[in-house]
Formats: structure tokens, C-alpha cells, sequence
């Protein structure tokens, strides 16, 4: 995780300088549904490509909470050399990967996969899921957290 010192921390607190960017962030976050485990994985593994270390511990307990098993957290970060993520997964986990790596685009075969795995209104609903765990990764990464 990219972070400052733990004095940097404090000078960032979305909460009390911007809350209503601190409240926008986290409306964009519960905007629409996808099932609970997908989401997760999805917010893990973009954690993991930004290295934030606080979203990462925050939604693997989440998802183990959820019933997510260790052995599928443990292979998250290789997901695809994995038999343990279905075919919906694996299109939300490739779609993560390329929003979140943006530099590249989007394949669209990825979108393809992902349009065929997730019909509207869930397709959108997935991307603003990931859009909303890149900026929690940067707002928190930021705070040196």
C-alpha cells in the first residue's frame, strides 16, 4: 500500500472536510445490487490491484461473514488459474480487472462476457461497484491508511 506517515493521516478526513463527497462516495457504493459474494470478491480483488490494504481486511471479513471460504480468498489474487470461480464470477473479476487497470480499456470481449453474465440492470450496477471500490481505494490509500 502506497501510504504517509501516520501525522499525514490525520491532515485527510473526508468525513469532517467533505462530507458531502464522504456521503456521494458512499451512496455510489450501495447504488444498485449484485449478489453479495460477487460484490465482494470484486472489491477484494480491485483492493488488491491498488494495494489498499484497509479495503482488502475490510471486505474479506466481510465476505467471509458472508460464507466466501478462505480457500476462494486465498486464490483471489490468481483467479484466473483457479477452478474455485464460476464463469459469472470470473467475467465480474476479468471486468474488475480491466476498470480498474483502465490504462489498457476495456476488451470487449470482456464486456462481452460480463453483458452476457450480468443483464441490464446488473451490468451497470457491477461497474458502479467497481468504480466505487477504486475511489474508496484512493480515498483511503490517501489517508495513509
Amino acid at each position: 500500500m502506497t501510504s504517509g506517515t501516520t501525522d499525514d493521516a490525520q491532515l485527510v478526513d473526508y468525513k469532517r472536510d467533505a462530507p458531502d463527497g464522504y456521503r456521494a462516495l458512499a451512496a455510489l457504493t450501495r447504488a444498485g445490487a449484485i449478489d453479495l459474494h460477487t460484490v465482494e470478491l470484486v472489491k477484494i480483488r480491485a483492493s488488491q490491484i491498488n494495494r489498499c490494504t484497509h479495503c482488502i481486511e475490510t471486505h474479506e471479513r466481510v465476505a467471509r461473514d458472508a460464507g466466501v471460504s478462505g480457500d476462494r480468498l486465498a486464490a483471489l489474487a490468481a483467479w484466473w488459474e483457479s477452478d474455485l470461480f464460476d464463469a459469472r464470477e470470473r467475467a465480474a473479476l476479468a471486468l474488475t480487472e480491466s476498470v480498474t487497470r483502465i490504462e489498457d480499456g476495456i476488451p470487449a470481449d470482456v464486456m462481452s462476457a460480463a453483458a452476457r453474465h450480468f443483464p441490464e440492470p446488473e451490468l451497470t450496477n457491477l461497474v458502479l461497484a467497481i468504480i466505487a471500490i477504486n475511489g474508496w481505494n484512493r480515498a483511503w490509500i490517501a489517508t495513509g491508511r
